[in-house]
């Protein structure tokens, strides 16, 4: 079984920067791809961006390309997401989810991951 947990949200202002964290158990957590997602209300939840088991390789979704990151540190059992230039259309609730079975690449879907975080709340204001 594997528990996630996010935490870092908040409210910041349009331009502001947040760190999102995401603290995973599980002996294998080396081994899972990991994504953030949002759901904004009303809203599908969307992919944010994501990162390989390796570390090696990241992807994002075209509204924060450039302005999110993600990072790993697969000793400390965490990710994290780096949000900067933040917008009011980056409110949303945030989740943090590991796919444990894939190995190569990784998925830009909400079904393609196994287990999910509670999710923590990010509002932008203008």
């Amino acid at each position: 079984q594997v528990q996630l947990v996010e935490s870092g949200g908040g409210l910041v202002q349009a331009g502001g920067s947040l760190r999102l964290s995401c603290a995973a158990s599980g002996r294998t957590f080396s081994t899972y791809v990991m994504g953030w997602f949002r759901q904004a209300p009303g809203k599908e939840r969307e992919f944010v961006g994501g990162i390989t088991w390796s570390g090696g390789s990241t992807s994002y979704a075209d509204s924060v390309k450039g302005r999110f990151t993600i990072s790993r540190d697969s000793v400390k059992k965490m990710v994290y997401l780096q949000m900067n230039s933040l917008k009011p259309e980056d409110t949303a609730v945030y989740y943090c989810a590991a796919d444990p079975a894939r190995k190569l690449g990784l998925g830009i879907h909400a079904y393609e991951y196994t287990y999910w975080g509670q999710g923590t709340q990010v509002t932008v204001s203008s």
